[in-house]
């Protein structure tokens, strides 16, 4: 049987590097996260992508 994790339910922004991978947890309106796991590629191209839409 799977082991079974509690639901950690609302929460700030949350970036944690956890081997090769980078954990994206990001807070959704009417509750909960959602959970994405990139690579150091992917994330430069998200950075690449926010940044064309951020206004310093």
């Amino acid at each position: 049987m799977a082991a079974m994790k509690p639901r950690t339910g609302d929460g700030p922004l949350e970036v944690v590097e956890e081997g090769r991978s980078i954990i994206m947890r990001v807070p959704l309106e009417g509750g909960g996260r959602l959970v994405v796991e990139i690579d150091g590629s992917e994330a430069e191209t998200l950075r690449d992508a926010l940044e064309g839409v951020i206004k310093a």
